[in-house]
């Protein structure tokens, strides 16, 4: 889905819209997480390094990780909605490849293939330490897409 073409007025429209949408979530807040990069079929979150939301053992909580996952493929499949739809998560599948330490989490998801009922997203999760990445997890998601009711 990367590198699709869109009027950018039009864009701007869907980003606003799915912005506020983000703003608007609670646990998102809670979190700490955050939007870094919104792009037609894409959305990359992240998150800083806090105690609340490390394991026992200092990694980042497997919760939190899953969080990022569950929340970034959504938010990349509400970018290629129609007005009136949104979306909710339907399933995902999740690896953890390595422990999470770092100073923080970037979450990248991508669309895989859109639907007008089911899309499929990826996503990897990496963990950021002195400036380097390592990939702590990868995922794949189904996000249903639904009609709000009038």
């Amino acid at each position: 889905m990367t590198g699709r073409k869109v009027d950018p007025a039009h864009w701007a429209v869907i980003e606003h819209r799915v912005l506020n949408v983000v703003a608007q979530q609670g646990f998102m807040k809670h979190v700490g997480a955050q939007v870094v990069h919104l792009a037609p079929g894409e959305c990359t979150t992240q998150v800083e390094r806090r105690p609340e939301l490390l394991q026992n053992m200092g990694f980042f909580h497997g919760g939190c990780i899953a969080f990022l996952v569950d929340n970034a493929t959504a938010i990349a499949a509400s970018t290629l909605l129609r007005a009136g739809q949104a979306v909710l998560t339907a399933e995902y599948k999740l690896n953890f490849l390595n422990p999470a330490r770092g100073d923080r989490l970037v979450c990248r998801a991508r669309v895989v293939k859109p639907g007008r009922t089911l899309s499929v997203v990826t996503c990897d999760v990496y963990s950021v330490e002195d400036g380097t990445e390592r990939h702590a997890a990868t995922a794949l998601a189904t996000i249903a897409v639904v009609t709000l009711p009038p």
